[in-house]
């Protein structure tokens, strides 16, 4: 049988507020980014383990207020001026603290907004200025929590459609079973899939499901050994990840 070949197609994060689910692990953070002029300070600070969706959330209070996206690793200057207000993801990873402290800085003494990013509230932040620990702490932090059940299905579902996959409901459901419970692993597990089904040019099934993504569950720390082996065709056939 000829097999199509495979090619890696990322889905792009989505800025549409359309796109963020509704879930009662972010319904603080929604609150506070739809009302950015009720910030104290005029900043806030994002934070949550990764795959909960802070960047979703962010990308999309960016794009409703005009806020500028700035990469916290990669930021090693001053930017310019930025009127609408700014976001800053991952700054818990700028290399400069002082840039950071300059910013906060800018931004208050300009009136801009200011969104921070991070994987834990800023108070805990392990920054060694003592000017700038002392902003951080004096920064409005909301937490965006570990998604629910039907948010990780809603999501699934979203990723099999950006892909223009369909997949079986009892597939979906079998699959919410066996996966890490986070976005990330979600989207993670949906690209390799379809890789997988392009690849052998047929469509997403448990059997496939078990070959695509069985190695890979297995470095996550997950093993499915509830069912008894189904009839697959040989490793050999399936293109690499």
């Amino acid at each position: 049988m000829t097999r199509q070949l495979a090619l890696p197609l990322p889905v792009a994060a989505s800025s549409d507020a359309r796109d963020v689910i509704a879930d009662a692990s972010n319904e603080a953070a929604r609150r506070w980014l739809a009302k950015p002029e009720a910030w104290p300070l005029g900043r806030l600070a994002l934070f949550g383990a990764a795959g909960h969706g802070k960047t979703n959330l962010a990308r999309a209070a960016a794009a409703r207020f005009g806020w500028r996206w700035l990469d916290g690793m990669g930021l090693r200057g001053l930017p310019a001026a930025a009127p609408q207000g700014s976001v800053i993801d991952d700054a818990d990873c700028v290399a400069d603290e002082a840039v950071l402290l300059h910013l906060i800085n800018l931004c208050a003494e300009r009136g801009e907004t200011l969104l921070l990013i991070g994987r834990e509230a800023p108070a805990r932040w392990p920054v060694r200025l003592p000017d700038l620990a002392s902003r951080l702490r004096a920064t409005q932090a909301v937490g965006i929590g570990a998604p629910s059940d039907a948010m990780l299905s809603a999501l699934l579902s979203k990723f099999f459609a950006d892909r223009q996959l369909r997949v079986e409901p009892d597939v979906q459901a079998w699959l919410l079973t066996r996966l890490p419970r986070d976005a990330a692993s979600l989207a993670e597990a949906v690209a390799r899939l379809d890789h997988a089904a392009l690849g052998m040019g047929g469509r997403i099934t448990r059997p496939l499901a078990r070959l695509a993504l069985g190695a890979w569950l297995e470095g996550q720390g997950v093993c499915d050994d509830s069912e008894t082996a189904e009839r697959l065709p040989s490793p050999s056939t399936v293109p690499l990840l």
